[in-house]
């Protein structure tokens, strides 16, 4: 496309592609915006250098003409989108690209492949974080996926409430809190469980948490006490009936006085998992392989189209797909969350155009990130993670309370539109 854009001379036609998902992941109500934080850093330094530029000349994937224009390659536009943490609906305008044709088009791949990976996270894990009802959740799975979607994925659940993760390098890029458990290996290399457990409070303390489910988890947990007394931090229990396992687990902690010490759950956790545990002694849980995925949903099914262009006369003009079951909405994008009186979401409002009206109870969702090409502050690194910790916290507050089932379903809130050129049910 690069390449034929600068043979037409269209190539730096200003332009205008956005960034939606046409639908949300079936049967969910609702999907939280991760990624972008990560995306800005990336479009700092995206650029192709000599290796690179060496590859696509000696495989003969473009021209001359293209390799020059690569190699002067940096971005100049404008970016902005809904702040990374906030909920999202079916056609929500998540990401605004403004440039010349070549220098968005670009851009696509880089836009998808981090948006739509850890949007997917962050809405598995904002639906586990809501099951939890205040219970702290913790993620455990970078074992499941590829090294950098790990430290990924660990940044996305963040983002939606999990207050830790094990990953030892998103701590170190994003300042968030790290945590671990023993595994069974460490239990098996010492002769006994009680070695194990007596090696790891003498390096660690007593505070520590302990698996007390590698042979008996009755002996596991009255071993574990002997050892640690009432201090002991908790126990991690890993296999079996999590319910009623932790259940009977709670009454022995008490009769041995160790009333204070938590209970942790691993084991294969989902949303479902959590919910189903939510009448369980449980203190937290630790979950890997179905938030690393997505939880059956691992993209977000977002797309990156074209919706405006400028003619031959330097006008902006609407440009839309009209493909069967993949019609795009053409045309430049406002969004606003609209509130009732109580302060409670009741619709996502898109309009076309610049102009839209607010009842005086709406929230404007649109942020600017990138000014002329200029990266504007607060939007990446640690301070990003927190800043959309808090957006995910509100976001998800201030929708109806329904948010928080399960049971599959259409979105919580419907998507308005405002356009005198676009009735609203030919939108809809």
């Amino acid at each position: 496309m690069l390449q034929a854009s600068l043979h037409s001379g269209t190539a730096h036609r200003r332009s205008v592609f956005e960034t939606f998902a046409r639908r949300l992941p079936d049967g969910r109500r609702y999907g939280i915006v991760g990624g972008t934080g990560r995306l800005l850093e990336a479009l700092e330094t995206f650029r192709f250098d000599d290796a690179q530029l060496a590859h696509l000349s000696d495989t003969a994937v473009v021209n001359d003409e293209t390799l020059k224009w690569l190699s002067e390659y940096q971005f100049t536009g404008n970016i902005q989108g809904y702040a990374e943490g906030e909920a999202y609906f079916p056609n929500s305008p998540i990401l605004t690209v403004e440039s010349t044709f070549a220098e968005a088009c670009i851009l696509e791949t880089l836009v998808l492949s981090i948006l739509n990976h850890d949007s997917a996270i962050a809405s598995a894990a904002s639906r586990m974080t809501g099951a939890a009802g205040g219970r702290p959740c913790f993620e455990m799975g970078s074992r499941r996926t590829h090294e950098e979607s790990a430290v990924a994925s660990a940044r996305a659940s963040v983002i939606a409430g999990f207050e830790g993760s094990s990953n030892l390098e998103a701590g170190r890029r994003y300042g968030i809190r790290t945590i671990g458990t023993a595994a069974h290996s460490f239990t098996l290399l010492h002769d006994t469980e009680r070695d194990a457990f007596a090696a790891q409070l003498a390096s660690l303390g007593n505070s520590t948490s302990l698996l007390v489910d590698t042979y008996d988890v009755e002996q596991g947990v009255r071993t574990a006490v002997e050892l640690a007394g009432p201090q002991l931090g908790a126990v991690r229990l890993d296999s079996g009936d999590l319910v009623a396992q932790a259940q009977w687990v709670r009454t022995l902690l008490d009769d041995l006085g160790n009333h204070n010490t938590r209970i942790m759950v691993t084991s294969d956790l989902d949303e479902y998992a959590i919910a189903a545990l939510g009448s369980a002694p449980v203190d937290s849980y630790g979950v890997g392989t179905s938030l690393v995925t997505g939880s059956g949903h691992p993209t977000a099914g977002m797309v990156y189209k074209l919706v405006a262009r400028e003619d031959n006369n330097g006008e902006f003009v609407s440009v839309a797909k009209a493909s069967k079951n993949k019609v795009s909405i053409g045309g430049r994008k406002q969004a606003l969350r609209r509130r009732n009186a109580m302060g409670k979401a009741t619709a996502e409002v898109i309009s076309i155009g610049t102009n839209y009206t607010d009842d005086g109870d709406d929230r404007p969702l649109l942020e600017q990130f990138v000014t002329h090409g200029e990266l504007l502050p607060g939007w990446t690194g640690a301070e990003a993670v927190t800043r959309a910790t808090e957006r995910h916290r509100d976001s998800t507050a201030e929708l109806p309370d329904v948010v928080r089932r399960l049971q599959r379903g259409e979105p919580v809130i419907p998507t308005e539109y405002q356009s005198a050129s676009h009735p609203e049910q030919e939108l809809q």
